[in-house]
């Protein structure tokens, strides 16, 4: 199992951000902030670690936001050239990367008097960890004014900083405030969609694509107004951009936007032989399915075929997630079949739980076959 990424936050990175902190403001007082960082830190999850370090912030920076920010902000790196993430990494001449982000917390948490100052430190630690999360409170506290500052990001010469103009206004950011404005109306943000999807950075078109998906849960039709239009641009990388974003879409089999993106029908498909091995299934290991599937239509089709697993719950009750599976085109009276590997592994944002699970083979967002299994946990 991958080592958890709360892990980052540790004694040794704290050590480091503590040291560059005094370099810059000789008066910070580095053992005062060690001691109350390390306090109960192994207890604590991911996000309550960055909590605990920003209130030692608090703690231990002057009172004034603009004097502790001008200090934080002088701590950093310089400004990787780029949109290389792997060039965000604490050195010798500043922070970069895991220690930034409870300084982001800070502004959010202390800077909501200084709008305007607080964003300036966020677009410069942005640069070096994405204040993704931290702009949120900026945003919903004042929408207006906020977005008057991150729409001239759009053509901001960092391609960090223009990503965070799309990713920081995202409605739906995963481990982010839910920004229910924009849920419900996601028009003030669109200009910014608008500017940014044909960027020259993949980085910052990735994060526009995530944008449009949060914006089709809620908004589809729109959401595949928007595609199309996009679409009319003919080019690979908008292309590219516009599956990414409908992807939620196509899982849930939406006709509008599987016609977009060509999946031309599945009512002609028979399904046979599925398979699911082994029917049960201690967790760390995985379960392999297959399925024939036969085009009994007079045309070729285009398929996507993915699948859902129906996790159980603590309580019993079956949750449903779909994954990516492949896309398939067939002819005529054409057979194929197609098999897939469902990783059980642990994993940092799932908890599994014994029981009776059940998985289901997708064809265009139609559920054409499926079977149950029984996953098992150590004693």
């Amino acid at each position: 199992m991958a080592e958890p990424f709360k892990n980052q936050i540790n004694a040794a990175l704290l050590r480091t951000m503590a040291s560059h902190l005094a370099r810059v403001w000789p008066a910070f007082p580095e053992a005062r902030f060690l001691t109350a960082c390390l306090e109960g830190l192994d207890a604590l999850e991911l996000k309550e670690r960055v909590t605990h370090v920003r209130a030692a912030l608090e703690a231990c920076l002057p009172n004034e936001f603009p004097t502790a920010v001008a200090i934080l902000e002088r701590s950093l790196a310089p400004a990787p050239e780029g949109e290389d993430l792997g060039g965000l990494r604490t050195g010798p001449e500043g922070l970069a990367g895991w220690p930034v982000w409870p300084m982001t917390d800070y502004v959010a948490v202390r800077g909501t008097g200084h709008p305007v100052r607080a964003l300036a430190a966020l677009r410069e630690m942005t640069q070096r960890f994405s204040s993704e999360f931290a702009i949120r409170s900026f945003l919903d506290r004042d929408p207006e004014g906020t977005l008057r500052v991150v729409k001239t990001w759009v053509h901001d010469s960092s391609p960090h900083v223009r990503r965070l103009a799309s990713e920081g206004t995202r409605p739906r950011l995963p481990w982010g405030l839910r920004l229910q404005r924009f849920v419900a109306d996601p028009s003030p943000c669109l200009p910014i969609l608008e500017a940014l999807y044909r960027d020259p950075s993949e980085y910052v078109r990735r994060s526009v694509a995530n944008h449009l998906n949060d914006i089709s849960k809620d908004h589809p039709d729109l959401a595949v107004e928007i595609a199309g239009r996009w679409l009319k641009s003919g080019d690979a990388a908008t292309r590219k951009l516009v599956s990414h974003a409908l992807r939620g879409l196509v899982k849930a089999g939406f006709p509008p936007a599987l016609t977009l993106l060509g999946f031309n029908g599945h009512h002609g498909i028979e399904a046979s032989g599925f398979k699911l091995t082994p029917k049960t299934v201690a967790l760390g290991r995985s379960v392999a399915f297959s399925c024939r599937l036969r085009n009994t239509a007079t045309r070729r089709v285009r398929l996507a075929v993915d699948y859902r697993v129906h996790h159980v719950k603590a309580d019993g009750r079956l949750t449903p997630k779909v994954f990516k599976g492949s896309v398939r085109s067939m002819e005529p009276g054409e057979t194929i079949e197609v098999a897939f590997t469902h990783s059980l592994k642990r994993v940092t944002t799932r908890r599994y739980h014994a029981g009776r699970h059940r998985l289901e083979l997708l064809v265009n967002g139609r559920m054409v076959a499926g079977a149950d299994f029984r996953l098992t946990l150590p004693a």
